[in-house]
């Protein structure tokens, strides 16, 4: 019983020395906003669902540690976009810039919605509609005997 608060020790050690934050000093609110926005906007190219900003990755890291550097050196947003692009291409942003070989990912939303509307609307016009279901003198009455007949069996 002994060996597992020592265990659990060890497992918390090791966990919180390998999430290691990193932290970097600004000279200039400023630039710490302007830094903060980018590793927001930039996309890790290893995870693709995170930005730099919450991966974990090593690339993420790098990613980071280059955009800090580059804040610190001056350098205005577009520029550190226009060198992450060049670097990794339009996927490293989170909102790509709308180009030919990205219209596809800004209108397949859209697109998909408005084929949804499309199926929908068919299957609803499809559907038979209320009048149909009217039995006709003949089928009513055979029901009625049926259900008749069915309440006689259950006395």
């Amino acid at each position: 019983m002994r060996k597992f608060p020592i265990l659990l020790l060890s497992v918390l050690l090791f966990t919180s020395a390998r999430a290691a934050i990193e932290t970097y000093q600004f000279d200039d609110p400023a630039k710490e906003a302007e830094y903060k926005a980018l590793v927001q906007e930039l996309r890790c190219t290893v995870c693709q669902n995170q930005n730099i900003a919450d991966s974990n990755a090593e690339l993420a890291g790098d990613l980071r540690r280059k955009t800090y550097e580059m804040v610190q050196q001056g350098k205005r947003p577009e520029e550190i976009k226009e060198y992450m692009v060049a670097r990794y291409g339009n996927f490293v942003l989170y909102n790509p810039p709308v180009q030919t070989n990205t219209l596809l990912l800004w209108g397949g939303p859209f697109l998909i919605f408005v084929a949804g509307l499309v199926i929908l609307v068919r299957i609803i016009r499809r559907r038979p509609s209320t009048d149909e279901h009217v039995l006709s003198e003949e089928e009513r009455k055979r029901a009625e005997a049926l259900l008749a007949q069915g309440t006689d069996e259950e006395k």
